[in-house]
């Protein structure tokens, strides 16, 4: 199997020391699988779990094939929060999805 790590994006709910609008995490776990479509998708429904407890997935990944294998699957390791007064739309339009990314879609996509 290969390895891969998925960004996934997510809306937090309201916090109390929170400034601005919204509040985003963005969030990259490690995956083992076959191809890299089949990292996503393991990494979405993860997603999805993780985003019930305080949050909501946006439906918005990137994945990265890795050129060292790791032995891990589901692993956080890297979390960022950040406060913005833009719309989740406009957020991902601004910070993800500029239309001047080096990346192609999967096939679901």
């Amino acid at each position: 199997m290969d390895s891969f790590s998925v960004r996934c994006i997510f809306l937090c709910e309201r916090r109390d020391d929170q400034k601005l609008d919204y509040l985003y995490e963005e969030r990259i776990t490690l995956w083992q699988a076959e191809v890299i479509d089949i990292a996503i998708e393991l990494a979405e429904n993860e997603a999805r779990s993780y985003a019930e407890e305080s949050s909501e997935y946006l439906g918005h990944s990137q994945a990265f094939a890795l050129f060292e294998p790791v032995s891990a699957s589901g692993v956080e390791v890297f979390s960022l929060l950040r406060e913005s007064n833009l719309s989740p739309k406009a957020y991902l339009d601004a910070f993800f999805d500029t239309g001047r990314e080096r990346q192609q879609n999967s096939p679901g996509n």
